[in-house]
């Protein structure tokens, strides 16, 4: 827990002579804890580095800070995390960085939007809260046929249940909160890769030129905490994938919901493409009843199950995320998102099946 380390003589000259890998100097540079869940998540995602961060968008804006510069431009998919978008839609316009946003999904559109300043395809594995799952082999031949890096954000699937780096994917950044910790408690981020197109010491030379002058350091006792996280990830996982996929069959078959978006169904749009790539299907899924009050009613109603803002942890957690994760993204955006009002976005946890269904039959009989 130490934010201050002590040199001697060797970490001295092998900072002087510029490998400052592994050494010790301030927290906010890199500590022992950082250092080895750094290693954890490199190997459980199947990539050749890792570098950790304080949350999630912590790891976005320093990888994109680390890449980029003014001039360049990015085709993002619309369906971004709320902060996502903004972060590109306004944020990022502030230092001369633009971005075309498409459907993924779409490889037509992917590939008019591109541009010859064109540094990055940007989209989510399972897209937040409209569970959208990208055809990820044809779109990184896309990109690096034109020579384009694909970042990919893949918070609702964690490592365990899909692995982007084995698609091709250059970068990938996570919400370490959400599904890795995986006990609402500790906040972090992870950027990780494994790619052809950037030098083999990138991360650590965006740990140097970006994280630590933006100051977006993750605590040696998060790190800690993160890494207790991994070591069940894959129980965890498994048995949440399990009582998703009861609770959105159970959902679809209820007269008064109208629609359930959920890859493991066959009812869901790219169904296909998600049993080819991620056969778990995930622990994330969003349904849709009436109106935006109702669907208030229905979480506000749950004794089991919590109605709250985040996601990925043990207990089934809910939101309705058009008045919640997505409250300031403008209306004309959230209908291209395809984010509606009445949608209920639910976080499966690890309680019994049963009971997670019993509690919405409950909170729905209330609408």
């Amino acid at each position: 827990m130490s934010a201050n380390f002590e040199y001697d003589s060797d970490s001295y000259r092998r900072v002087l002579d510029g490998d400052r890998r592994g050494v010790n100097i301030y927290s906010r540079c890199g500590n022992p804890s950082e250092y080895a869940f750094d290693d954890q998540m490199a190997l459980i995602a199947n990539a050749d580095a890792c570098l950790a961060t304080a949350s999630g968008m912590a790891a976005i804006a320093t990888l994109l800070f680390g890449m980029l510069k003014a001039g360049d431009h990015i085709v993002s998919d619309w369906t971004t995390y709320s902060s996502t978008h903004e972060f590109f839609d306004h944020r990022f316009t502030d230092f001369g960085v633009t971005t075309t946003f498409v459907d993924t999904s779409k490889l037509s559109e992917v590939a008019m939007a591109i541009r010859p300043n064109t540094k990055i395809i940007y989209f989510e594995t399972i897209t937040n809260p409209a569970m959208k799952v990208v055809d990820v082999e044809v779109l990184v031949a896309l990109a690096h046929s034109r020579g384009i890096a694909v970042v990919c954000d893949n918070t609702f699937a964690s490592p365990y249940i899909f692995r982007p780096h084995d698609w091709g994917v250059d970068f990938v950044v996570e919400s370490a909160t959400k599904w890795i910790g995986g006990h609402s408690d500790a906040l972090g981020g992870t950027i990780t890769m494994k790619t052809s197109l950037f030098p083999t010491d990138f991360i650590e030379t965006i740990r140097w030129s970006t994280l630590t002058k933006l100051g977006g350091a993750l605590s040696p006792f998060n790190a800690w905490l993160l890494l207790r996280g991994i070591q069940t990830l894959h129980v965890r996982m498994d048995q949440a994938c399990k009582s998703a996929i009861v609770l959105a069959r159970f959902l679809e078959g209820h007269p008064k919901v109208h629609r359930v978006w959920y890859p493991g169904l066959e009812s869901h749009p790219q169904h296909t493409i998600a049993a080819r790539q991620i056969p778990r299907f995930g622990a994330m899924l969003t349904f849709e009843i009436a109106t935006e009050n109702e669907a208030v009613k229905v979480l506000d109603s749950l004794e089991l199950c919590t109605f709250g803002a985040s996601l990925g942890g043990v207990r089934t957690t809910t939101q309705v995320p058009s008045t919640m994760a997505f409250l300031d993204v403008p209306h004309e955006d959230k209908a291209r998102m395809n984010i509606r009002d009445g949608m209920c976005r639910v976080s499966v946890g690890i309680e019994d099946p049963q009971d997670i269904v019993s509690d919405f039959e409950e909170a729905l009989s209330k609408i």
